[in-house]
């Protein structure tokens, strides 16, 4: 009991918690149930592998400014739990060059070469053009999407996670709306999928903007306040440590992305039900990036404070916290899943029994995917982020590539949810090496002394 005991706190810790995590993760539900409503409304149109093969260059985007972004927020958290607004300004700027940079970057990687990155993944002219009618499109969303990702980030850092949510609502029932104008009302197709996407993120941009100045939030200020501070001081200690987030984003996105490269060879059927059921699953997901995103901000707020052993055992709470939430994600799936693949309206009877069989291997994922996005929260809380690297990228491409190419390639099986269920030892090694760092404590560190 005694055992059991620490690892479970009283209603104070659960409630404050709850503050931060459950607007956090009714925000992600938001933007899966966003992306859920654009895979239905395109599914009614026969083009969801035309858009989930383009949508890979937003993925890689995207993972690249979560290691960007989710890394200065190590540094915003910590400056917020001490009051340091200054450096909290400064840590904003560096976070909106970074981020601004990288999706410019994709933005012009998606003109330049776009067909050439589609046809790594799926060798169909027929989805090849579709896919880039709609990057065409979508490709200007990645710089919109990069502001508001910086500013929700901000958001979270300072434990303000409701203004963030009540944007994603707004943009949630404008991308609905805007989506459904534009694909069946003035006959767009895809086109109308990302404008509607494009002009949702746009509204959310200038309405989270136009928020923190009106209300005066402590990360914004002047041009010099926050971007004139930028300079080697501060800026190398927090680069030498996002440096290693970025490089796993980045081979962690790239590598996310083979595996449709590893599925799509079992034909577009597969891959229709991949896609819906991924979607399925992503909205599930809202919880573990929810609570884990609460995790960083709470314990990195504890450690800015210099309430290092309070952290640790907080750090024991949110772990036995994490074993309830899987075993409910788990129930959860399996006992949703069916109606909600009936969502998708799939006329053929074979793909909509593979989305169903594969949401119960996500079942399984998703309880360890939740243990090990926690894991890598309380690690980036106190800057633990080399090792990171190791427990993420490294083991997607010792574990899990090399047994999804090895099973399509090698022992050719072409049961995609028979080759999903294989791949998911990765997730298993990667929560007990994990644990294992979390133990050693190595994490529990005060950045804040880092940085003049």
């Amino acid at each position: 009991m005694l055992v059991l005991k620490r690892y479970f706190g009283d209603k104070a810790f659960y409630f404050k918690t709850a503050k931060i995590a459950i607007p956090l993760a009714l925000q992600q539900m938001l933007t899966s149930a966003q992306s859920i409503v654009d895979t239905i409304m395109v599914t009614w149109i026969n083009m969801v592998t035309p858009v989930g093969t383009a949508a890979q260059i937003d993925t890689l985007c995207n993972m690249i400014a979560y290691g960007v972004i989710g890394g200065v927020s190590m540094f915003s958290a910590q400056f917020y739990g001490a009051n340091d607004e200054h450096n909290l300004k400064r840590s904003f700027g560096l976070s909106l060059v970074l981020a601004l940079g990288n999706a410019i970057f994709w933005c012009l990687i998606a003109s330049l070469f776009g067909e050439q990155i589609l046809r790594f993944y799926m060798n169909d002219d027929q989805i090849i053009m579709y896919a880039l009618e709609y990057l065409t499109i979508m490709r200007f969303s990645l710089i919109v999407g990069a502001i508001t990702f910086c500013f929700s980030y901000m958001y979270r850092s300072c434990q303000k996670a409701t203004i963030a949510l009540n944007t994603s609502i707004i943009m949630t029932l404008l991308n609905c709306t805007f989506n459904y104008l534009f694909i069946f009302v003035f006959d767009m197709g895809v086109k109308g999928a990302a404008l509607g996407t494009l002009l949702a993120q746009g509204i959310a941009a200038i309405f989270l903007v136009v928020y923190a100045y009106a209300t005066k939030q402590p990360f914004v200020g002047s041009f010099a306040e926050m971007f004139g501070g930028l300079k080697r001081n501060f800026v190398e200690p927090i680069i030498t440590k996002i440096v290693p987030l970025i490089v796993n984003e980045t081979l962690f996105g790239f590598g996310t992305t083979l595996f449709i490269k590893a599925f799509g060879q079992l034909g577009t059927k597969s891959m229709d039900a991949y896609y819906v059921a991924n979607q399925i699953f992503n909205v599930f997901l809202f919880i573990v990036y929810g609570y884990g995103s609460a995790v960083q901000v709470l314990l990195g707020s504890k450690l800015g404070k210099g309430q290092i052993e309070q952290a640790k055992q907080e750090c024991a709470y949110h772990l036995g916290m994490s074993f309830i939430l899987a075993i409910i994600l788990v129930f959860g799936i399996i006992v949703f899943a069916p109606y909600m693949v009936d969502i998708f309206a799939l006329s053929d009877m074979y793909v909509y029994d593979l989305a169903i069989k594969m949401m119960y291997v996500f079942a399984i994922k998703i309880s360890m995917r939740l243990f090990n996005f926690i894991i890598f929260s309380i690690l980036r809380s106190g800057g633990d982020t080399k090792i990171i690297q190791f427990l993420d990228s490294g083991l997607l491409y010792i574990v899990g590539l090399t047994l999804a190419f090895g099973c399509v390639n090698i022992l050719h099986i072409n049961d995609i949810v028979l080759v999903l269920l294989i791949t998911q030892l990765e997730q298993l090694v990667r929560m007990i090496f994990g644990l294992k760092r979390v133990s050693a404590n190595i994490w529990a560190k005060d950045l804040t002394t880092t940085v003049i």
